[in-house]
């Protein structure tokens, strides 16, 4: 294969990006796990359950009343449902202490969290060149990003002058492609508020795995045409690519621990009303009562108090499923920290691209 076919093949095999176009899956269903506000998501799941139970029972050909007087499918139910609540609502704040517990420790444990933090941040400092490395997680990922873009055009300047063209290439692309991405997430991370999914989101959309892959692969490919200028320019890049993703990984932890912590104290919430609802339905619910009597649009209020009750039930399951399926998902897309891919992809190496 020629130099040019090579490179041809390199640039059609660059994921994208964007995680929402790097992703086997739909952007509506990624919009749904991750972007969504988790209390709309909450919300669409129990109507989504009650209007189920509703749509059941009116499909049946027995009437609503008449089902729930025969035997007692409505004592069963609700008797789970009260097991259920209080053992969910056990694991999930005894998940919450052990997530706290990560933050409780010896004197010197933290003196040594400490310590790894203010090195860290040290050389974050040295990289992006600035007197104070910024305090908030969003500045601090929007600063190594824009300082990679700054590394990636003095790469292109120190190969501007090389008679190499195949390198000429390699870099323009790498380095139109570094900045596109660069300028969007910082963009995207500016006044983003730690709390909120905005400031992971956006870090997930930095391609940096890439662009690491990228850099080694031309400083192996071309070691000798490459100009010590050249070399000392990827070198930098590649330190401020690979700070990055440390930066990244721990923001992304900090953000659960904040996530998890909100679900126990959302779910704890929930608990109440759905314990009230379940032990209601249990000790006063007739179906042969008169108040449940009668009809509303051809729907028995029956059946409706059956379904709103039970979807109050499962607000807590709700909760849970809606904040756990934005975590699996963050965590399945990083997997891997550094030049590891995993995903379909140029299977180049760093020893020469051979594949």
């Amino acid at each position: 294969m020629s130099q040019s076919d090579e490179s041809e093949v390199r640039e059609d095999d660059q994921p994208s990006d964007k995680l929402r176009r790097r992703a086997d899956e739909s952007s509506l269903k990624l919009r749904l796990l991750m972007d969504a506000d988790r209390l709309v998501v909450t919300a669409g799941l129990v109507g989504f359950v009650f209007l189920a139970v509703l749509l059941v029972g009116i499909a049946h050909p027995t009437d609503a009343a008449t089902l729930l007087a025969d035997g007692d499918p409505v004592e069963t139910l609700f008797q789970a449902f009260v097991t259920a609540i209080i053992t969910g609502v056990t694991l999930v704040l005894t998940l919450n202490q052990l997530v706290l517990s990560q933050e409780l420790g010896a004197v010197g444990d933290q003196r040594d969290r400490m310590e790894g933090a203010m090195t860290f941040r040290e050389d974050v400092r040295e990289v992006v060149e600035t007197a104070v490395t910024p305090a908030e997680p969003s500045a601090l990922l929007r600063a190594l990003v824009l300082t990679s873009r700054d590394r990636a055009e003095a790469l292109r300047e120190a190969t501007a002058d090389t008679d190499d063209e195949t390198l000429r290439e390699q870099v323009d692309e790498l380095t139109d492609s570094l900045v596109e991405n660069a300028e969007s997430v910082a963009s995207d991370l500016e006044g983003a508020t730690f709390g909120e999914f905005d400031v992971v989101f956006a870090a997930l959309d930095y391609n940096y795995s890439w662009k690491i892959h990228a850099v080694r692969r031309v400083r192996t490919e071309h070691r000798d045409v490459l100009s010590d200028d050249a070399v000392a320019a990827l070198d930098d890049l590649e330190d401020v690519l690979s700070l990055f993703g440390p930066a990244r990984e721990h923001v992304k932890t900090l953000y659960f621990q904040w996530e998890l912590v909100d679900l126990s104290r959302a779910i704890a919430y929930a608990a109440v009303p759905a314990l009230v609802s379940t032990t209601a339905m249990l000790v006063f619910f007739d179906a042969d009562a008169p108040l449940f009597a009668g009809q509303t649009l051809g729907v028995s209020h029956t059946l409706v108090v059956l379904a709103a009750a039970v979807a109050i039930a499962v607000v807590p399951f709700a909760l849970l499923l809606s904040y756990v399926a934005r975590i699996a998902t963050v965590t399945k897309r990083t997997l891997s920290i550094g030049p590891f891919i995993l995903r379909e992809t140029d299977r180049g190496t760093d020893d020469g691209g051979n594949r």
